[in-house]
């Protein structure tokens, strides 16, 4: 087997840290406030009230929603995009949790912020949500202005809100969805 030098692994280092860089240039840019918030991966949030939904290009489902009008209800705000299979992965977690609780005060907001310049058309948008099956509100968050306020990093991204406009827990990615469900559950009886 054949040794490999520190020498022979430069180029590969190299490559590595211009893919990274290419990544990095390519996401949304952010205030330095906010990226350095998204060292913590938007966890940064837990304890802090609720941003207002910024810069919403057009509601689904819903007529606008504002964060302050929801005190006294639990809301759950899903940061997804309809091409992501990880957020199609998760959604019909977020799609049964919102029949199973929205009659006990759980408000279920997606945050459809567009990975793909296409994925900006409201039609497409609309098109989506209709062959998905979705039913609860979804805000169209082209610009990512509710994507920086929430220091957002990752599709999907669950953020729940407490009666009090709290945010008091995260998850990014799949998974967790019994940990989820049992704060969801947990946070509706607590009173408002």
């Amino acid at each position: 087997m054949r040794s490999i030098s520190r020498r022979s692994l430069l180029p590969l280092a190299l490559a590595g840290a211009a893919a990274a860089a290419a990544v990095a240039l390519s996401l949304p840019t952010m205030s330095t406030d906010a990226a350095a918030a998204s060292l913590l991966g938007g966890g940064g949030m837990t304890g802090k009230p609720a941003p207002a939904f910024a810069g919403i290009n057009s509601w689904v489902n819903s007529p606008p929603l504002k964060m302050e009008e929801l005190r006294g209800k639990v809301v759950l705000v899903d940061f997804w995009t309809y091409t992501c299979i990880n957020c199609l992965n998760a959604l019909p977690y977020v799609k049964a949790w919102h029949e199973k609780y929205k009659d006990q005060g759980l408000v279920v907001v997606g945050v459809h912020s567009p990975e793909y310049e296409e994925e900006k058309s409201l039609a497409g948008l609309k098109e989506a949500i209709t062959r998905l099956g979705i039913t609860h509100p979804v805000a169209q968050d082209n610009d990512f202005k509710t994507w920086k306020n929430y220091s957002n990093r990752y599709w999907p991204a669950l953020y729940l809100v407490d009666k009090q406009g709290k945010v008091v827990y995260t998850h990014f990615g799949e998974g967790a969805y019994q940990q989820t469900e049992a704060q969801i559950q947990a946070l509706l009886k607590q009173p408002a």
